[in-house]
């Protein structure tokens, strides 16, 4: 499975913006109806998700990702940036912290920290959002089958019902 994730406000500074000003035209009711509503389908797909007040920008936690998945670590750090992010809430434009976590699923700091510097990965994850942009994808998580589009956060049940729409046929998996 590659991930590949849009960030759907680049302009977010290394140091965060709080939540109550990115979603400013939001009442503070809906604001927490929309975090409630991400914790349950968190909850639901027993991924870690903690109660969070700033979001932080994920570009470099991106080109690093483009750098493990050519190591064979895209799945490992992915999900490791997940739980830092929204688990942890570890602000992951700090580079330390994505030293760490890449060093956490076993790929060397002295690699990782070259790629942030020297931006190894930037044209790949330009690629990426140029993609974005030209297929008005401006939400994460949006899934496209056949030029359907399902945007959001959705349960199984509702992805399962996506795929059977646009003709994804059900794999089944060989017994071990």
């Amino acid at each position: 499975m590659h991930w590949r994730a849009f960030p759907l406000h680049p302009e977010t500074p290394e140091e965060g913006t709080l939540l109550e000003d990115l979603f400013s035209h939001f009442s503070s009711e809906d604001l927490k109806k929309m975090k409630d509503r991400l914790k349950e389908a968190a909850d639901d797909a027993g991924l870690p998700f903690a109660d969070r007040e700033k979001t932080f920008n994920s570009r470099l936690a991106q080109e690093l990702g483009k750098w493990a998945e050519s190591n064979g670590k895209g799945d490992p750090f992915h999900h490791a940036v997940f739980k830092a992010f929204f688990a942890d809430r570890i602000n992951i434009a700090e580079i330390s912290a994505l030293k760490d976590i890449a060093a956490s699923v076993g790929l060397p700091r002295d690699e990782a920290d070259a790629v942030i510097v020297k931006r190894t990965c930037k044209a790949d994850v330009d690629e990426d959002w140029s993609l974005s942009q030209k297929n008005g994808i401006t939400a994460v998580p949006t899934f496209v089958i056949n030029n359907e589009r399902l945007v959001g956060a959705q349960p199984y049940e509702e992805l399962e019902r996506f795929m059977e729409k646009t003709g994804v046929k059900k794999r089944t998996v060989p017994s071990a």
